[in-house]
């Protein structure tokens, strides 16, 4: 089957080159039984190609299953995918087939693979691998025969690098990809779509096609399209019902574009190279580690002053009360913070009488001196890891002990559910303590 007749069966609108490509390799694929992995923006219509797999496959005639990982719930999504035997967990009244059995002989397309939990991913890796998996709270091993597509609007190969996503499952995945362009790549195919949703639209509201005129059309075609080919479909749409113009102007089409480029990144912070903070937890730990890095190089600067004291006397020129005259003076014009003077213990031995550093407020901090130890005690530097599995599996680990083995007051005390920690603890292989 040629390009134009894929495009015909299933509603595709377009003449890009990077669009014909991706579904000449749609095709080529087909009639294989790899795996194939479809990375697009999201919006792009990665679903649509699954579907076209499917029905050019030898499988064609057997079932066909979409799945969004991202929206199973974490403690589910082991069932859902691979069932369950009764009494395995709470609520699990009966025996269940998931869909690794349901569709046996067909294809399952996995959406939003990237948000799939490690624990899962291990469990579809041996299915990919074997055939094989074992429903939840069961022993028995089940052969199942299902070609997967997987599907991601990530970069993947970024997150095998932060550990959020195993490598060798990316491999097993990735036999053949296929990357389905973003609509700001394709513009020569807006017009076009754009035409093809008004109608559409005009035909259910019993309503004339709204047009374009050339200042209206350039701008459609200057947007950026965020959300892609659903966007482009949404705003076609509120155009058919709100307009009241048969030629819309670029005046008027204004009014249906955002104003503004909308912030799609859900993170409240990001660290140097862009990455993306999936959850909560992932910033607490940087803001962790950041604070980590700060106290190291406070620890530096001490060992430093006390291998050199002239560095001591360049940094402290003042006393203490000339100190607080200049900060009196200064603050009574300034609204800062009040000079924090430092009363640690275990800084009082290993610092000289009198000595100013900076503070964070950018004023100087007054270390006293105990007299009675002038000794400089060994220090060393030891390298944490700052895996982010490793800093969890180590959380666990102390709430565990904490509570003298009680998992639900541990579940509690980390924030999680009691499942949740039980399938942590078989995941990291942590005994009861």
């Amino acid at each position: 089957m040629d390009v134009q007749s894929i495009k015909n069966r299933f509603g595709i609108i377009g003449n890009s080159p990077a669009l014909n490509h991706a579904l000449n390799v749609a095709t080529q694929v087909a009639v294989t039984d790899l795996s194939v992995l479809i990375v697009g923006e999201s919006g792009v219509g990665k679903e649509v190609f699954s579907q076209i797999i499917h029905a050019l496959s030898a499988r064609k005639h057997n079932s066909f299953i979409a799945v969004n990982c991202g929206a199973i719930p974490e403690g589910t999504i082991d069932s859902e995918l691979f069932g369950h035997e009764k009494g395995a967990f709470t609520g699990a009244v009966d025996s269940r087939k998931g869909y690794f059995e349901t569709v046996n002989g067909g294809t399952i397309f996995l959406d939003e693979i990237g948000e799939m939990p490690l624990g899962t991913q291990a469990r579809l890796l041996r299915v990919l691998e074997t055939g094989e998996f074992i429903r939840v709270g069961s022993s028995k091993v089940q052969k199942t025969d299902v070609r997967v597509i997987a599907a991601t609007n990530r970069e993947l190969l970024e997150f095998t690098q932060n550990g959020r996503f195993r490598e060798d499952l990316y491999y097993r995945l990735s036999t053949v990809p296929i990357r389905v362009p973003a609509l700001k790549d394709r513009k020569e195919d807006v017009p076009l779509l754009f035409r093809k949703f008004v109608v559409d639209f005009a035909e259910r509201y019993k309503t004339n096609p709204v047009q374009l005129d050339d200042e209206a059309r350039n701008m459609l075609l200057n947007y950026p399209w965020p959300g892609n080919v659903r966007e482009l479909k949404n705003i076609a749409e509120q155009i058919s019902v709100l307009s009241k113009q048969p030629v819309l102007n670029a005046t008027e089409l204004r009014r249906f574009l955002p104003d503004k480029m909308p912030n799609r990144l859900p993170v409240l912070a990001s660290v140097a190279g862009g990455a993306e903070f999936s959850n909560e937890r992932e910033i607490l730990y940087k803001l962790f580690f950041d604070m980590k890095k700060d106290v190291t190089e406070l620890k530096k600067m001490f060992l430093e002053i006390l291998q050199n004291p002239s560095m001591a006397g360049n940094m402290a020129t003042y006393t203490k009360e000339s100190l607080m005259n200049d900060y009196a003076a200064g603050h009574s014009h300034m609204n800062e913070q009040p000079t924090t003077v430092l009363q640690t213990p275990a800084i009082q031995n290993t610092v000289p009488q009198n000595t100013i550093l900076p503070n964070t407020a950018g004023h100087a901090v007054i270390l006293p001196h105990d007299h009675h130890d002038d000794e400089i005690h060994h220090h060393e530097e030891v390298e944490e890891s700052l895996n982010i599995l490793d800093k969890e599996k180590e959380l666990i680990i102390k709430a565990l002990k904490k509570h003298k083995g009680k998992r639900k007051d541990a579940a509690l005390d980390l924030g999680i559910s009691e499942r949740t920690l039980y399938r942590k603890l078989k995941e990291y292989n942590i005994e009861d303590l």
